[in-house]
């Protein structure tokens, strides 16, 4: 009787989980349908490559696709490093005391707080009190500090999921605490690094009200990294919520979907790749 109660209660679990998969793979496929369905067809390299006129109703993309590969360059080039050294001194370094715990609790508070509210610290310290005005620097440096938190966890667990072995190895044939961190235990842990990075980018690609503070809204070619931008999401948020076409707000959703389902094919060939040859390093 019990057996059967708990076959049972697996049946339902299971059929539960599945019930969810499918809402859940149904409802994806719905938006991108939908999206892709009403888009598409209106990309043309012209689409692609030429500027935008009369407001975005005729003409291209093509400075919002460089703006967005500006801004993500430059939120990745400051974020990236420093979340990468401080992840690997919460982890290897600080211990657990309850200066480290709370430190840990405030990145885990950053990393929930609402990306407005960073839209309104880059305008008010970085637009105005810095002096930097709408530009690529205060766009890209808001984006740092919002991506920083992901990256920061992300690659601290990432780390920590090395086994200790590694550690006790590498320091058994005479290296350094630095010299195992960098030599060993970073490399094991570089494709769960790259994951959290790449989460970051995806954060950073879809962004709109930060931007919409910090970089401006500016339909130009950018020259220098003080000039301001109009990123993919605010061209499309632009084009919808002040209804100046919404064919070509399908059209820009169709890109900036295509952009991230690129990215995010070529960091799992990345992220298989460092796999197969770590393990086949260990291997041999």
């Amino acid at each position: 009787m019990q057996r059967r109660s708990l076959r049972i209660e697996e049946t339902l679990v299971k059929a539960f989980i599945y019930f969810s998969v499918i809402c859940v793979v149904f409802a994806l496929f719905n938006i991108l349908w939908h999206i892709l369905s009403h888009g598409v067809g209106l990309i043309t390299w012209e689409f692609i490559s030429s500027y935008p006129r009369d407001m975005g109703r005729a003409g291209g993309i093509l400075p919002s696709i460089v703006g967005t590969a500006c801004l993500v360059a430059l939120a990745v080039a400051v974020a990236a490093p420093i979340g990468i050294l401080t992840a690997t001194y919460l982890a290897e370094y600080a211990g657990k005391s309850g200066v480290m715990r709370a430190v840990r609790f405030s990145i885990d508070t950053l990393a929930g707080v609402p990306s407005i509210v960073f839209g309104l610290f880059g305008f008010a310290f970085l637009v105005i009190f810095c002096g930097f005005r709408w530009s690529i620097l205060s766009g890209g440096l808001t984006l740092a500090f919002m991506i920083l938190p992901v990256i920061v966890r992300t690659s601290e667990e990432a780390i920590k999921s090395v086994p200790y072995e590694y550690r006790e190895c590498s320091l058994a044939l005479g290296a350094t605490k630095w010299q195992t961190v960098a030599r060993v235990v970073l490399p094991a842990a570089a494709p769960g690094i790259v994951t959290g990075i790449i989460l970051g980018i995806g954060r950073s690609v879809g962004e709109t009200a930060a931007i919409m503070l910090t970089a401006g809204s500016s339909l130009g070619l950018p020259t220098s990294i003080m000039d301001p931008v109009r990123s993919l999401s605010l061209h499309l948020y632009i084009l919808v919520s002040e209804g100046v076409s919404f064919e070509m707000g399908y059209a820009t959703a169709s890109v900036l979907i295509i952009l991230i389902f690129c990215v995010n094919l070529i960091t799992n060939l990345l992220v298989r790749y460092m796999i197969t040859k770590r393990m086949g390093a260990g291997a041999h």
